[in-house]
């Protein structure tokens, strides 16, 4: 089984985490980030891709659920293939309902009451992955649980998640990357120790 650090370097190698300390990236929420972490680059590796959905499927495999549900859409193709390795039912979460048509602000089909994990590839301010499980449970789905590649690890998130009373985890998280980045000379003890420090202070908007 993969562990944290395993994960952590998969995002390493493929390149999928940007630092920049010096000039900090601004996020959708208005966050000033010294690292940026682009889980998207994965999808185009085959072999990472496969490690992950692994990581993934052992772990969705002892909650017994009855199908897999993704965010729009960087969470659809990693449902889509977990959904595949366990041969369950796929649906996704729009952003926002269509305009159009029925609708919808769910595709595919999961009977009201059935059980399913909500795949996210990113937590940061879990704001978004909180907002698509209460669309889930709108529908009368039951989300055992919010799971994603890797996350932040805010202290806030936590509060979130327990205030919408759901559950999370990430197959990695920021600690655990920062130290393996270290440990295998991508950062030096100062950088590491700047990037520790932001995680600590960030305030949400």
């Amino acid at each position: 089984m993969l562990k944290a650090q395993d994960i952590a370097k998969i995002l390493l190698q493929e390149k999928a985490v940007f630092l920049r300390p010096q000039e900090p990236f601004t996020w959708a929420s208005g966050i000033k980030s010294p690292v940026y972490c682009d889980n998207r680059l994965l999808i185009s590796s085959v072999e990472a891709r496969e490690k992950i959905i692994i990581a993934f499927a052992e772990q969705i495999r002892s909650l017994n659920v009855d199908g897999i549900a993704g965010t729009a859409t960087a969470g659809i193709p990693w449902a889509a293939w977990i959904a595949h390795e366990l041969k369950l039912p796929l649906i996704y979460v729009r952003s926002s309902s269509k305009d159009h048509g029925r609708q919808n602000a769910i595709e595919g089909q999961l009977a009201a009451r059935k059980k399913c994990v909500l795949i996210e590839d990113l937590i940061s301010t879990g704001k978004s992955s909180i907002a698509a499980a209460k669309k889930l449970q709108e529908a009368e789905l039951q989300v055992i649980q919010v799971k994603s590649i890797f996350t932040y690890g805010f202290p806030q998130v936590e509060g979130l998640f327990k205030e919408a009373n759901l559950s999370f985890s990430a197959l990695s998280d920021f600690e655990t990357l920062a130290q393996v980045a270290y440990n295998d000379k991508v950062l030096d003890s100062e950088t590491l120790t700047h990037v520790l420090n932001w995680r600590k202070s960030v305030v949400f908007p």
